[in-house]
């Protein structure tokens, strides 16, 4: 292995025979600061996606937007950065991991600092997506990094790392935004990201060396299967973003997207088994554990952002809590999973990773479960134990799926397949809000519809009820007419806190469901260590 490798760049010394063994199980502190930047860097651009989605109000309030407008400050950066991922694979192995990283950072700070500046809602939203373009090559970098820099026995130190940034900054966002439009304004969501940036791409440039650029690959970029690309996974992230809100195919707009999805996908991967130079090469997946490992990453990502959504859109809708309460009860998820991430890193080189995945999705599953019985009255303390099942369990089951999916690939199929396995978890998160929207949507209507026709006049409950509220609002106006506005707000709310409940079950079945599709996955060997791929 280590002893037949040509020589390369080590990035902790020069070409030589020193370099061309195999790399030191000590890792080198200066490489290691250097990871750490990188991470912090994937760390500000993972909790951009949902660090605006708790201040979404003030910033409608403040550029004169509507609803429906200010929803695509989400919209755009999603859709941008899905198209975005994947291509880093090929940019990364052209322009080198320096370059690539230090272009991203520098892009992602640039774009913030004119979103905090924006006074029109074109403007933050043609921003967004530049932010999130060009920030979203920092993401599979740094898995890439991660799986090619550093011996495998520090993969144990190294993959807790990513793995924790990749779950904990998409379930503190709101968390962090609540706060920081509560102490300050929407503006700092952005401005916060200038300083830093600025710093990681300095620090990038200085220490980062881990490969070298290969330029003459742009002489076959191929534009064709970008623009097919774009296309496809543009189109569909519009589709699963627009669909829940506006009957799916029945809107003309999600109809035409869906087809211009289907055309551009048929392209997309014409020109990618055709290309001589593909714009994203997807041979990894005929690796059996990297498919397994992308479609459990996929899955993983449902409720990942699923209920990075459902958790702050029921304390929202049903409890009244504003950003900051909203915040502060979704910490409880991101110190779990901060708490869980050293544990998993000392278990892994112990126990049977899909042993470990199996039982994160299990306890994942049962935080889903306890939910199922929600009621108007769930509070802080109704939900901590629930979150703490869902932080532990999907730490608990990402790392080691991170591992098997890119841990025993083939050191220079690695770069490439980071950006299709970071794609799976973002498109997984776009499914699972799209589902979970859809079915919230459909329960309600029936819940109202079934508790519309038990609140009768036949009904005792119903009619002292009304009676009691006619009471109330006598002397007030129309206290008949009140009371039944009254009591038709009941119904609809306890229809929503049922739809609330069935979302959580049918995550609870899923969960328990994939828990058993682990025996598919082949025990991975992670002896040995890994040799730099340049």
């Amino acid at each position: 292995m280590a002893s037949s490798a040509s020589p390369t760049m080590d990035g902790a010394g020069p070409r030589g025979p020193a370099a061309s063994a195999a790399p030191s199980e000590k890792i080198a502190p200066r490489r290691l600061f250097a990871f750490l930047i990188m991470v912090f860097g994937m760390f500000m651009s993972i909790l951009d996606i949902q660090i605006v989605s708790a201040s979404l109000s003030e910033i409608q309030a403040g550029l004169s937007a509507s609803s429906s407008e200010v929803a695509w400050v989400q919209t755009a950066y999603l859709i941008a950065e899905v198209i975005a991922i994947p291509l880093s694979g090929f940019l990364s192995r052209a322009l080198g991991t320096r370059l690539l990283f230090a272009i991203s950072a520098s892009g992602f700070t640039a774009a913030s600092l004119m979103c905090g500046f924006t006074s029109t809602i074109e403007q933050m939203i043609l921003w967004r997506a530049i932010q999130g373009f060009v920030g979203a090559g920092m993401i599979p970098t740094v898995f890439a990094s991660a799986y090619t820099v550093f011996p495998r026995s520090k993969f144990s130190i190294v993959t807790p790392i990513i793995g924790l940034v990749a779950t904990l900054a998409p379930t503190i966002g709101p968390t962090v935004g609540g706060y920081i439009t509560e102490l300050m304004s929407w503006h700092w969501l952005f401005f916060i990201n200038v300083i830093p940036g600025i710093g990681i791409t300095i620090g990038v440039l200085a220490l980062v060396d881990f490969d070298e650029p290969h330029l003459e690959l742009l002489d076959h970029f191929d534009w064709w299967g970008l623009i097919a690309m774009g296309g496809f996974l543009g189109s569909l992230e519009y589709v699963l973003e627009e669909g829940p809100r506006n009957d799916w195919l029945q809107d003309d707009s999600i109809f035409f997207f869906a087809v211009v999805c289907v055309i551009s996908a048929v392209a997309f991967f014409y020109r990618v088994l055709t290309a001589k130079e593909p714009i994203v090469d997807i041979r990894a997946f005929t690796d059996r554990n990297f498919a397994l490992g992308s479609m459990f990453s996929f899955c993983v990502g449902i409720g990942l952002y699923g209920l990075t959504y459902l958790y702050p859109r029921y304390l929202a809708e049903v409890r009244g809590y504003s950003a900051l309460m909203i915040g502060e009860t979704m910490f409880v998820s991101g110190a779990a999973m901060f708490l869980t991430a050293p544990l998993v890193g000392r278990m892994m080189g112990k126990v049977d990773p899909r042993v470990m995945i199996a039982f994160g999705l299990v306890m994942f599953a049962a935080g889903s479960w306890l939910m199922t019985w929600v009621t108007k009255d769930f509070d802080f303390y109704e939900l901590l134990r629930p979150q703490i099942l869902r932080g532990c369990g999907i730490m608990m089951a990402m790392i080691p799926v991170n591992n098997i999916a890119l841990g025993t690939l083939p050191p220079e199929r690695i770069k490439n397949a980071s950006g299709l396995f970071n794609l799976t978890r973002n498109l997984g998160g776009a499914v699972g809000l799209a589902l979970i929207n859809t079915v919230l949507d459909h329960r309600t209507d029936l819940h109202i519809s079934r508790l519309h026709d038990h609140v009768t006049w036949g009904n005792a409950t119903a009619v002292e009820t009304l009676n009691m509220f006619a009471k109330k609002f006598q002397g007030m106006g129309d206290a008949s007419l009140m009371a039944l506005k009254q009591l038709s707000q009941i119904v609809h709310r306890q229809a929503v806190v049922m739809s609330y409940g069935d979302a959580f079950f049918i995550l609870t079945l899923f969960y328990l469901g994939l828990s058993c599709c682990v025996v598919m996955v082949r025990k991975p060997t992670m002896a040995g260590p890994i040799a730099d791929a340049h």
